[in-house]
């Protein structure tokens, strides 16, 4: 029987909009991993090599257990907060808050990362952007770079505390078109450029080091956090039981579609090496190198990619507002977050700190002999850790909250019985969780950065969390009392799914009557 705990915390006066439809939800989701691609490619080809696509179908296998386990916890648990609200629940106070602050790492970085990506993407007409300038004290900075990518910070900043549906429209739009672009690019380049020769001789004569195929591979999980942002926006997805299953699996193929061909495409075209040397627009190369079509292709993908990669860096800022606004409600962060702002009804003061933390990570990465590498390399730690998580709890809540309907379950169910109660668990979870353990043994192996500031950002997340919840006189390792039951209630009620409240009730009854 699930214990019934008594809330002590008051529902904020002003809640989140909801205003997304199925389009929006996956453009969301969208953003972030097709993204993906344009960022990633060439961090992946200078690592990985000549195995470049073996690398993303490593992590392709990975993100596929983790896509399910995400879309059955935010179509069950529509709220904002997604991995860390799951693992709250699942798991409790300490390690919901540790969910959310790796998570939040991330999105810091995905905001400041693809920032800095769009304004390279943008220097593919204004090469001389991306040189280094002289400056005293630092010596070689790429300053004009870090100057575009803070306005376009300062922009996001602005654009998502209007709203989440006027922020929306940016990724709706530029998603259609790019999915199109995406899919000449590929259709053309395999029928006009493949030649499958060079890319079996870059596979068994250029084949990386185990170490730089770790590497590589790790760094592909920049594609991951896409799901995040799909149950991220969920408290704002209008009927979400029905839209999130259909946006997050048709996601999860659409990203595996994409990052196999580019890979294979790319190594089928031209040496690796070309695309690591250009890292800041690895895409619009590739499009430039096809016959034909080249001379607009390239410059027509460096517009497009710039304006994707943008879309991408605006819902990190979504994710960590939403994210510190839902740890700020349930007590893991001081209530001053969970403020939202009277007109626009966004929360205003998470975008603004987490902004600033995601500006810093710019100014600092462009002193670093290679701004990419750097934030990438600090990218998986984050990610890695909160997707870990997110899988134990995905596999606990199906013990001790059986009751609340799930619109989508992971598929491969192992039936055990539980102090007398048949329990159906996710066996995919398991492989997930499996998989997710040895990409984080490959990032603290292969991640100098990384395995550095990762920890760190985690010690200085418990030291605020300790010292809050002291002052709170709340418990310092244990967990507020909350009715999990209500909250349940009142989640589906507001997003008018009353066909599974009104099951949620009568299997309530249920158990209390049995």
């Amino acid at each position: 029987m699930v214990k019934k705990e008594t809330a002590i915390s008051p529902e904020p006066a002003h809640g989140l909009r909801r205003a997304v439809g199925i389009w929006g939800s996956f453009t969301w989701g969208y953003a972030d991993v097709g993204a993906d691609v344009y960022v990633a490619l060439g961090l992946v080809m200078a690592a990985a090599q000549g195995a470049t696509p073996l690398a993303f179908a490593v992590t392709g296998f990975v993100y596929l257990f983790i896509g399910l386990a995400y879309t059955e916890l935010a179509s069950t648990y529509p709220v904002a907060g997604g991995g860390q609200y799951y693992v709250l629940r699942g798991l409790g106070d300490i390690l919901g808050f540790t969910a959310g602050w790796a998570l939040l790492l991330d999105f810091t970085i995905d905001v400041s990362l693809f920032s800095l990506a769009s304004a390279g993407y943008v220097n593919f007409f204004f090469p001389a952007l991306n040189g280094r300038v002289e400056v005293p004290i630092f010596g070689q900075v790429q300053l004009w770079l870090a100057i575009e990518a803070v306005i376009l910070i300062l922009f996001l900043i602005g654009l998502n505390i209007k709203g989440i549906r006027e922020s929306s429209r940016l990724n709706t739009i530029t998603c259609a078109v790019d999915m199109f672009n995406e899919s000449v690019i590929v259709f053309f380049g395999f029928l006009f450029a493949f030649d499958p020769n060079l890319i079996q001789q870059q596979f068994t004569q250029e084949f990386p080091s185990t170490y730089n195929f770790m590497y590589g591979a790790s760094i592909a999980i920049i594609s991951y956090i896409g799901l995040e942002s799909i149950s991220q926006a969920a408290e704002e997805t209008v009927r979400p039981a029905t839209i999130v299953p259909r946006t997050s699996l048709a996601l999860i193929f659409t990203v595996l579609i994409y990052a196999l061909s580019f890979s294979t495409l790319g190594l089928g075209m031209l040496p690796w090496q070309t695309f690591a040397q250009h890292m800041g627009d690895p895409v619009a190369v590739l499009a430039h190198n096809i016959p034909f079509l080249g001379f607009i292709a390239g410059p027509f993908t460096a517009i497009l990619a710039a304006t994707l990669i943008y879309a991408s860096a605006n819902t990190g800022v979504m994710g960590y507002s939403r994210i510190t606004w839902s740890m700020s409600k349930f007590r893991l962060l001081p209530q001053w977050f969970k403020a939202v702002h009277p007109k626009f009804r966004t929360p205003v003061r998470t975008i603004l700190v987490f902004s600033g933390v995601a500006l810093i990570e710019v100014i600092l990465a462009s002193l670093s002999p290679n701004a990419y590498d750097t934030l990438a390399n600090m990218y998986a730690f984050g990610a890695v850790t909160g997707y870990i998580l997110v899988l134990i709890s995905l596999i606990r809540l199906r013990v001790v909250d059986p009751y609340t309907p799930r619109p989508y379950r992971v598929p491969g169910t192992i039936h055990v019985n539980v102090r007398g109660q048949r329990v159906d668990l996710p066996f995919m979870a398991f492989v997930g969780l499996a998989g997710n353990i040895v990409i984080w043994v490959m990032v603290v192996l292969t991640h100098d950065i990384g395995r550095i500031a990762g920890p760190s950002w985690l010690l200085l997340g418990f030291l605020i969390y300790l010292l809050f919840r002291r002052r709170e006189n709340l418990p310092l390792l244990g967990n507020v009392p909350r009715d999990w039951e209500a909250e349940q209630m009142r989640v589906l009620g507001e997003a008018q799914e009353f066909e599974y409240l009104e099951q949620y009730r009568e299997a309530l009854k249920r158990r209390n009557h049995g």
